[in-house]
């Protein structure tokens, strides 16, 4: 059986409206794929620091990071799911990023220029937008990054389903918002 790596960043996690999309997306794609899911918020994710880039570069890694680098390198599918937050998304999934971007493991380098290492020919992001943002905005930063990294790391194409405008919205609005981003995710795993 193929695998997908899911990246949980929905930081309010029971309460998050980007998870009630994603979970019914990812349920549809594990009768296709191994599910392996990071959950971030119950993760003790720090950001690079002084301290930890010695580390990195005297080899001491943590363990979870080279566990994930390792099984982001070898994913068929990669699904993140994360909330539009202050134009982006949460800071611990940049976290996240930071430690699994690993040299010799998500990516290393032929003398000249980086080249990745990773596999996954699909990437998808799930995220919900309280403002009516499109994805491709200039107010939207998000994309334009998990792209930038999946250049670096050697994934294939983004694909985003999103559901804006969900603070200046009613509960039946958003209600219809996230069954039409669920009906959209829950088609595109037939053949993702």
């Amino acid at each position: 059986m193929k695998s997908l790596v899911f990246i949980n960043a929905c930081v309010r996690q029971t309460d998050s409206r980007t998870l009630r999309i994603a979970e019914p997306i990812v349920e549809a794609l594990s009768a296709r794929y191994q599910i392996t899911r990071y959950n971030l918020p119950d993760m003790d994710i720090d950001p690079l620091n002084p301290y930890l880039y010695a580390g990195r570069s005297r080899g001491e890694i943590p363990a979870w990071a080279v566990e994930a680098a390792s099984s982001l390198a070898k994913a068929d599918r990669i699904l993140i799911a994360a909330p539009f937050w202050d134009m982006s998304f949460p800071a611990v999934l940049k976290c996240f990023f930071e430690q699994t971007s690993l040299f010799d493991i998500t990516f290393t380098d032929n003398g000249k220029n980086c080249v990745g290492l990773c596999q996954a020919p699909k990437v998808l992001y799930i995220t919900t937008r309280g403002m009516d943002i499109a994805t491709g905005s200039e107010w939207e930063q998000a994309t334009p990054y998990i792209r930038a990294i999946g250049r670096l790391w050697n994934l294939g194409p983004l694909t985003t389903i999103d559901a804006r405008n969900m603070d200046y919205s009613t509960e039946d609005e958003i209600e219809g918002k996230i069954a039409r981003a669920v009906a959209e995710g829950t088609e595109l795993a037939k053949t993702w």
